[in-house]
């Protein structure tokens, strides 16, 4: 019981490594849902910023006394049915599909203000429109009478020149048979991140043209009927659906079972939501149903949502391997640690365990002995480690992955007491030995190579679930790296031990000796600092490769500082974003589908990009452009003379002809020569050629020399702005955001986007992962060196009080133990930094993190060389800090605690 008594301390520390260990088992998979969860949730609120998760549309005819009861009002039968469809949302959803708004959107009509002359109006019915405190002027819109109230923004008031209470007739548009007067009667706010302003932009502020303005208009439901009744056309209802699902809801659809689930809830809302609706399904189109006294169709939903769980299940899918790295190498640095403070208690009672071995007992029975000693602090550590899993991750920890770590962490100690006291441990010769250790050595590095090429070539497709390759290779290599270093570093210490025998003083003799001599027994104290800063330089590499691939793919997206998409079709506001405050330069992008002949033999040359650019304005606003620097170098820079259109292009022979036609005339293209590289990459070409699908081929040319198209010929045009201040809040104030495929012009801000970019979900969780990953390795790694630097400090305290008995001073024995670790220190960084760095190239296509990026091309790996140097300066301080408490305890200490006669074995 005294012995047992004296190995308190290191039950204790085997207690809260196991719970460390068993809590990463059994809350492992909890917080990778929960991260996933996060990031899940995070999507789809990105997602439907711009547009509605779910919509649902009926059809209406106008009023009809036999269909219903004229008597309630449009607007509260609008919001029953929104109510319905809502109350249908599936159980499993917990809530988190809720009514967002309603909306009925009617065809233009045309109204003759005196202030603006003739402007069309698009007339749209928001159950999500400003409340009283919006309204600057006037009120909303009611449904009194037969006049139709509107109610206009304050930037359409300031244009149009409008006024509360001001009438004018409204007449045929795209909505015919329409006489009716309108009345101003409110004038609202459109400022925020209302989802209303960015899908009608038009209710924002107007779109000037030649012949007439496009403006925007708040109208009541009674409105809608007035207008429906006159013109006699059906209309279309659409309620909008907001996801917003809860933490455990969304960490259930995380992983191909929660994919499944979620698909299956998807399908069977809809046919819920049309029974809510009106009970009546399978009408083909026909009116079945009424919507107050409105004939109507039954419900037809649209949703991108099971689109946007896809995208975000294949991202998934590569995020959890890119995070499983990190989980591997927390697990091997764990485990390392636990095999080290197992070696500590078998040495520390050897002594005593080959009395009873000398005394008759067999091996089996001490190392039972030994088992049933940790029992208990497996036992408490397994209690400790689930309770930590719950605390930390918020779910329910999974006790039988626990049980299974804990049970693994009960091995090591009775296994290396028996293996240490087994027949013939001490009798075993060298060349056996050597022999064995050689097998084994072999054994790792085909493991290794042989786990890396079925990684490469099997990839990670179809995996649902913890991948055991996945996890098992970058250990494999850590252990494989560690053996090379084993076998290579004693070599060039050995070297250094002979040139410094020609000094003076002994100290560094006698240190690198030792640290040579003592290279195979410093096996896992390398594989814990290995596996760590690999781990960490990996982690890091990653987080430096998203931060920049994320940066990289914003520039290619906005093309400049700021850029607006749809120049071409207002060019009034291309020309007032050209004078707004801060910009210095613009130029215009524009891109051209072609599918030109071969004008040798007639041939197809394919579906192309022509994108025209100003070489000689891009040059000048200093943005250093692969494109202008290409056009410049071939002399196209200027546009030509002649009718050819001279180009460089992505495939094609210098000199070849190329033709097509446009509005029934021929144009002829001429190749010039070839397109580098880097200019399919060129960030100023991405707003155009991010608009449209991959094409065949990109041609490049000057802009002069597409003069001759006319602006509505090309698909897209974006005008580049180029300025070191730009005034974001005036440029928002002209064009605000816009959900995408809006008639309006798109505007998008270098600085918007980049910081939208760093909102990613799966971006941070894999940052939180590694970092948190990281965090927990260094403490395990320094458990772990500190107990095999104390397993080694016995030796270390004998050699110097040996010299210190020939007149070895305090400061040079402190120097002794820092030199004979010094070498370890060396190799571990060398040996991590260089296997960290090397895992993306050894993964290969295993590690794809384009998926978080976007871009055109795979992101390029980004070395945060500070953060290196920052980890490899922090294990050498940390073993000189250790060096330093081992050296004053051992001033402290008597020669005769450490010295002991007839002792050879050092």
């Amino acid at each position: 019981m005294r012995e047992w008594a004296r190995d308190v301390p290191l039950a204790v520390g085997l207690a809260l490594l196991v719970a460390v260990l068993v809590a990463i088992g059994a809350g492992g998979g909890g917080a990778l849902d929960r991260l996933g969860g996060e990031a899940l949730r995070e999507r789809f609120e990105r997602v439907q910023r711009a547009a509605p998760g779910i919509v649902h549309s009926a059809r209406f005819d106008p009023e009809d006394p036999r269909a219903g009861s004229a008597d309630e009002d449009f607007g509260d039968v609008l919001g029953r049915y929104g109510t319905a469809v809502e109350n249908a949302s599936p159980k499993s959803l917990d809530g988190g599909l809720v009514h967002d708004s309603t909306r009925i959107v009617l065809p233009t009509v045309r109204g003759g203000v005196a202030a603006a002359g003739t402007v069309d109006l698009s007339l749209v019915y928001a159950s999500d429109a400003p409340r009283p405190a919006g309204y600057v002027a006037g009120r909303a819109p009611r449904g009194r009478g037969n006049a139709v109230e509107l109610a206009v923004s304050t930037r359409t008031r300031d244009a149009l020149g409008l006024r509360v209470g001001q009438r004018f007739r409204l007449g045929d548009g795209a909505l015919k048979n329409v006489d009716v007067e309108a009345r101003v009667v409110g004038v609202f706010r459109a400022d925020g991140e209302r989802r209303l302003w960015k899908e009608r932009p038009l209710l924002v502020r107007p779109l000037r043209a030649k012949d007439a303005a496009n403006a925007g208009a708040l109208i009541a439901p009674r409105g809608v009927e007035v207008l429906q009744r006159q013109a006699g056309v059906e209309l279309t209802v659409d309620w909008n659906m907001r996801l917003t699902p809860g933490g455990e809801t969304a960490d259930r659809f995380v992983g191909e079972e929660g994919r499944r689930e979620f698909q299956r809830i998807m399908a069977r809302y809809p046919p819920s939501a049309r029974r809510a609706f009106c009970g009546a399904e399978g009408a083909y189109g026909g009116k079945v149903c009424v919507l107050g006294n409105h004939p109507a169709t039954e419900l037809e939903t649209a949703t991108a949502l099971p689109d946007t769980m896809e995208e975000f299940s294949r991202r998934w899918d590569q995020a959890r391997v890119v995070i499983s790295f990190a989980w591997a190498s927390l697990l091997a640095v764990g485990f390392t640690a636990l095999v080290v403070t197992s070696l500590s208690v078998v040495r520390r009672a050897l002594a005593g365990d080959r009395l009873r071995r000398a005394r008759g007992a067999s091996a089996g029975g001490v190392a039972a002995r030994r088992a049933l000693w940790s029992a208990p602090a497996v036992l408490a550590g397994f209690g400790g480690g689930c309770a930590l899993a719950g605390a930390v991750t918020a779910v329910s920890p999974s006790c039988q992955g626990g049980l299974a770590v804990a049970l693994l962490c009960s091995a090591p100690l009775p296994l290396l007491t028996w293996a240490a006291l087994r027949d013939g441990a001490l009798l075993r010769g060298r060349a056996r030995s050597t022999g064995r250790r050689l097998v084994g050595e072999a054994v790792v590095l085909l493991l290794a190579v042989g786990g890396v090429f079925a990684l490469r070539g099997r990839g990670t497709e179809g995996s649902a679930g913890p991948d055991p390759l996945v996890a098992t290779v970058p250990a494999l290599l850590g252990v494989a790296t560690v053996v090379l270093l084993v076998r290579c570093y004693p070599w060039p210490v050995r070297a250094a031990a002979r040139w410094s025998a020609a000094g003076r003083g002994v100290v560094p003799l006698v240190a690198l000796c030792r640290a040579a001599k003592e290279a195979p027994a410093r096996g896992l104290a390398l594989l814990v600092l290995v596996v760590t800063l690999a781990g960490a330089v990996f982690g890091g590499l990653v987080s430096g490769t998203l931060l920049e691939g994320r940066r990289a793919a914003a520039a290619w997206q906005v093309g400049a500082d700021a850029s607006f998409l749809g120049a071409g079709r207002d060019p009034a506001m291309a020309e007032r974003l050209a004078r707004a405050r801060g910009v210095r330069e613009t130029v215009a992008v524009r891109q051209l589908r072609v599918d030109p002949l071969s004008g040798t033999d007639g041939g197809r040359y394919g579906v192309s990009s022509l994108v025209g650019v100003d070489a000689g304005a891009l040059r000048d606003a200093g943005a250093g452009s692969a494109a202008a620097r290409a056009l410049a170098d071939a002399g196209l820079d200027g546009g030509g003379e002649g009718g050819d259109i001279r180009v460089l292009a992505s495939d094609g022979r210098a000199g070849e002809l190329l033709t097509f036609t446009r509005h029934g005339k021929e144009q002829r293209i001429r190749i010039v020569g070839a397109l580098p590289d880097d200019v399919a990459r060129d960030p100023a070409l991405g707003p155009v050629r991010r608009a449209t699908g991959a094409r065949q081929h990109l041609l490049l040319a000057d802009s002069g020399d597409l003069a001759g198209f006319a602006a509505s010929d090309f698909e897209e045009t974006a005008l580049l702005l180029f300025g070191d201040r730009l005034d974001t809040a005036e440029l928002r104030s002209l064009v605000p955001r816009a959900a995408p495929g809006a008639a309006t012009g798109e505007l998008r801000v270098l600085a918007e986007e980049r910081a939208e970019a760093a909102e990613d979900g799966l971006v941070a969780a894999v940052a939180a992962a590694h970092t948190g990953c990281t965090a927990l390795a260094v403490v395990l790694a320094l458990l772990a060196l500190v107990i095999d630097l104390s397993l080694s400090a016995p030796s270390r305290g004998r050699v110097a009080s040996y010299l210190r008995t020939l007149g070895l001073g305090g400061r040079a024995a402190s120097a002794l133990h820092l030199l004979q670790l010094l070498p370890l220190v060396c190799a571990a960084v060398v040996g991590g930094v260089v296997l960290g760095l090397a895992l993306p190239s050894l993964l290969g296509p295993v590690v794809d993190l384009r998926e978080f990026t976007g871009g055109p091309v795979v992101p390029e790996r980004h070395v945060d060389v500070f953060f290196v140097a920052a980890l490899g300066a922090g294990i050498c301080v940390l073993v000189a800090a250790a060096v330093a408490v081992e050296s004053r305890i051992g001033r402290r200490r008597r020669l005769g605690a450490v010295l002991r006669l007839g002792r050879s074995d050092d």
